[in-house]
């Protein structure tokens, strides 16, 4: 673990937090993930299946609404898995510990020899990150649904619910938490990633938001938020 934090040590907060924003990318992207296939898979014919559904809270409102699909969880996780895993597949063998070399982009299994999600083959290794990764994303949006309907905050067609931190924040604090608590010794959960995270969780907001937008230009969203 040593040579793996010497990485962060050697890297400065911008460069960090950017290998960071690298490391955690299928995690971060889940979310786009799963909008496409909660959007182009009912049109095959199948879905879309509201997580919650369709029942009520104690309160009336939606559990979590039909935006939260079973096809956009399951899907956007896998897609994320597969993301990390053609990431691996481009960047190579995972460094030795004596060959690690400070880079923004650091190969995303570094470190993780003796992690739970290590099964001997780089490829399958990486696909259990990533869709793991991505599951951490979608439970964290999951969250942030669920919490905007108990107060009320409900998007309604091209009516913003008004709650854009609840929209942003609960999955990038999720990805994090879940990444530093449950991965091991890899590089990817050094606690020397933990002040740039927050650094990313700042910004997040102006990174969902800008996300947004280009995928609703682009007709991948119905709407910009």
């Amino acid at each position: 673990m040593d040579n793996v934090n010497d990485v962060a040590l050697d890297l400065g907060v911008l460069s960090l937090a950017l290998m960071t924003l690298w490391l955690y990318l299928p995690g971060f992207l889940a979310n786009t993930f799963a909008m496409m296939w909660g959007k182009w898979l009912p049109k095959t014919g199948y879905g879309p299946w509201p997580i919650d559904g369709g029942k009520n809270w104690k309160d009336g409102n939606r559990i979590l609404g039909d935006g939260k699909t079973w096809n956009g969880l399951i899907g956007g996780s896998i897609t994320s898995g597969l993301l990390c895993l053609l990431i691996v597949a481009i960047m190579g063998d995972v460094p030795t510990s004596n060959d690690i070399e400070s880079s923004i982009f650091a190969h995303p299994l570094t470190g993780s020899e003796n992690a739970w999600f290590s099964i001997g083959n780089e490829l399958f290794t990486a696909f259990i990150l990533g869709t793991f990764l991505g599951f951490a994303c979608l439970v964290g949006d999951s969250t942030g649904s669920f919490i905007k309907r108990r107060r009320g905050l409900k998007r309604e067609g091209e009516i913003s619910s008004k709650a854009p931190l609840l929209d942003t924040l609960p999955f990038a604090i999720m990805v994090f938490l879940w990444g530093q608590l449950f991965l091991g010794d890899s590089l990817i959960s050094s606690s020397e990633l933990i002040v740039p995270m927050l650094i990313i969780i700042i910004i997040t907001p102006i990174l969902h938001r800008s996300f947004n937008l280009i995928g609703y230009a682009i007709g991948w969203k119905d709407v910009p938020y």
